[in-house]
Order: C-alpha cells, then sequence, then structure tokens
C-alpha cells in the first residue's frame, strides 16, 4: 500500500487536507497483529524488540504513517475480574477492572499503596528502542497506557470511587491530585524523547446516555490536568490526541458539553473515539471540524457484525461525509479488537485507499 509519510497525518491533525486520508487506530489487539503477520506476537513481552519490531512490520505494511505506544504506569491494581474469551481472534480469558471494589477505598488504604515516585512511574525504554526501529516517514504516537479518570476509577473501583465523592471528597481529591501528578511528569519526559510525532491520552470518561461522574466534577478534577498535559506536548511543538469514550456532547446547566471544554479549554488537537449510536463521526465532524481534528468513527458495531460489502458502502460514507475540508483520519471507533471481523478491518483500509485521494 502507501508509503509512510508522518507529515500526512500531521496535516490531518493541524486540519488540513493532505494528499491522501491517513489511517489512524488508537489500538489494534496483539492477536490481529499476529494473525496478519504471523508473527507470534501474543507470547511476546510487551515492549521486548521482538515485539516492537512485529509492531513496526504492521503499521507500515498495512499503510499508517506511525506506530502507537503507550507505556503503562508502575501502579498495581488488584480488583481484577476475568471471564473467557468468546472473540473471534480468542486470548483465552479476558481481564478488566472490577467496578464494584477497589485496590484504594479508604484513607488506609491509600496511605499504604506503594505509589512511585514520577522517575520511578514508568519504563520508557519501549520507546527509545521502537524509535531506532522506525524506516523513514513513520514516527511514534505515543503516551501514558491510560488517563486520570481512568486509573482513579481502575484503582478505586467506580462504584468506591462515587460512593467516596459523597462520604470521603479529601481521598477524591488527593487520587486525582496523585495520579494527575503522575501522568503530567511522564508524558513531561515522552514529549522529550526522540522521535514523538504527537502526544496523547485514552481516558474514557462516559457511556453511551452521559458520563461515569457528574459533568461539573470532571471539570473539576480531570480537564485540569488534560490541558497541562496538552500544555506539555504544545510546548515541544507537538499535536496532542485524546481518545475518549462515552456520551461528551450533552449540554448541561452551564450551556456547554464536556466535548465544548475538551475543545476549548483543554485544547485537544483531535479528538478519537466515536460510536453511532452516541452520535455519528459526521455529525461530530460538521459540529466540530473547524476547531478539532477528528480521527477514526466507523462502528465497531458495524465492523464487527455487518456483511463486508455493507461495510464498504458504510465506510465510503463516512468517507464523502468527513474528508471535505480535510482535518479527517479514518479507522475505527475505538480500536481493532480481536472480535472485529478481519476482512471487515482490511476492507475498510481498502475502502480508504480507493476513495480518500484528494484532487490535486
Amino acid at each position: 500500500m502507501r508509503k509512510p509519510d508522518f507529515d500526512r497525518l500531521l496535516s490531518v491533525l493541524f486540519r488540513e487536507e493532505p494528499d491522501v486520508i491517513p489511517f489512524y487506530e488508537h489500538a489494534v489487539d496483539p492477536e490481529v497483529i499476529e494473525t496478519l503477520t504471523g508473527k507470534p506476537v501474543t507470547r511476546m513481552s510487551f515492549g521486548s524488540d521482538e515485539f516492537l519490531k512485529a509492531l513496526v512490520e504492521f503499521y507500515y505494511k498495512l499503510g499508517y504513517d506511525y506506530v502507537p505506544l503507550e507505556i503503562p504506569l508502575n501502579l498495581p491494581i488488584t480488583n481484577v475480574r476475568t471471564a473467557h474469551d468468546t472473540a473471534i481472534l480468542s486470548r483465552g480469558q479476558r481481564t478488566w477492572q472490577d467496578e464494584g471494589r477497589g485496590t484504594i477505598e479508604n484513607r488506609e488504604d491509600f496511605e499504604n499503596y506503594p505509589w512511585p515516585s514520577p522517575e520511578e512511574a514508568a519504563d520508557l525504554s519501549g520507546l527509545e528502542r521502537l524509535a531506532r526501529l522506525l524506516p523513514d516517514g513513520m514516527e511514534i504516537v505515543g503516551g501514558v497506557a491510560g488517563g486520570v479518570f481512568e486509573y482513579v476509577s481502575w484503582i478505586m473501583g467506580l462504584a468506591p470511587l462515587s460512593r467516596a465523592i459523597y462520604m470521603d471528597r479529601r481521598l477524591v481529591e488527593d487520587m486525582f491530585e496523585r495520579i494527575g501528578r503522575l501522568i503530567s511528569k511522564v508524558d513531561e519526559e515522552i514529549a522529550k524523547m526522540d522521535r514523538i510525532g504527537a502526544l496523547r491520552m485514552g481516558d474514557d470518561l462516559g457511556y453511551k446516555k452521559g458520563t461515569f461522574i457528574r459533568p461539573q466534577l470532571i471539570r473539576r478534577y480531570v480537564l485540569p490536568w488534560h490541558k497541562r498535559c496538552v500544555e506539555t506536548a504544545h510546548r515541544r511543538g507537538l499535536p496532542f490526541i485524546l481518545h475518549s469514550c462515552g456520551n461528551l456532547y450533552r449540554v448541561d446547566e452551564t450551556g456547554r458539553s464536556l466535548m465544548d471544554d475538551l475543545v476549548d479549554y483543554v485544547g485537544i488537537d483531535a479528538k478519537h473515539s466515536f460510536e453511532d449510536e452516541i452520535k455519528p463521526v459526521w455529525e461530530v465532524k460538521a459540529k466540530y471540524g473547524e476547531r478539532v481534528a477528528i480521527l477514526g468513527g466507523v462502528d465497531m458495531d458495524k465492523l464487527a457484525r455487518s456483511p463486508t460489502d455493507r461495510l464498504r458502502r458504510y465506510v465510503g460514507e463516512v468517507v464523502r461525509r468527513c474528508a471535505p475540508g480535510g482535518g479527517y483520519a479514518l479507522g475505527s471507533g475505538n480500536t481493532i479488537a480481536n472480535y472485529v471481523k478481519l476482512e471487515n478491518y482490511l476492507a475498510m483500509l481498502e475502502e480508504g485507499e480507493k476513495y480518500g485521494r484528494y484532487p490535486r
């Protein structure tokens, strides 16, 4: 397919028209990468040279202009649940954070938790080695694996966090302060590194109908840290991409939505994660496209379940509605998960290659 050219993605992040619409994914599951490359990615250690080489090969061959890599914080989480993975490319077991209980639920838990120093919070050596493996034309889009709200809700559990908002607000404030400071410090180090083309954060804030906690609490405890990370990127001349699931478009008593705040107050350069049931990506592009770049948006349900011919028509409609004026990159509404039909994923890229060229 196309040769990589990171300037193409940069053009989109600055809301311009490149030669062709670039591809963008927040992530592709290891099972998908393994199936399409033939490399045993699922049996490789995260961040190993073999793993990083497989990432580069995958994203290069499929036509991306960058390699995504997010680094987890060294924050132990014990409130984890497991279940059998029924995906097409099953990993055997799925794991996720238990929303009903937390690793930290009270002040004693907070004080006894093994908080790392900012210098020990993340191992960034994988980014250094990935930078040395990149071919010409590609850069890294990276950051911390997980966002400010996500880490607080993962470590506390969503239900205990919700209770603490009413019963122990000081604990909630200290959690956001500690997590926000760690993430912002790690982002400062990442932004200085070679071959970082854009800084990004994934921080899911809600579900189909609204946000996990009240928008005014997100404005108070989360968005200032988002803003600090954006400012870190901008000081280094880097754009900032936010991946955030949930309905962020509801206007509340302030007369604004969280999406408005992310664009106008936080200052993100691009927004990723869209779901047709909340708001189709072309509607977001129509409303916000002059203020922020829009990435992805091909609905996950359609990628997972639509017949491929129908999916191709749908992707063509997304391109037709989102491409005009630039500032758009084609990809899924979330990630290429191991339950997505591979034929649909490849069809999406093929349709982008076929119809995503701007007239010159």
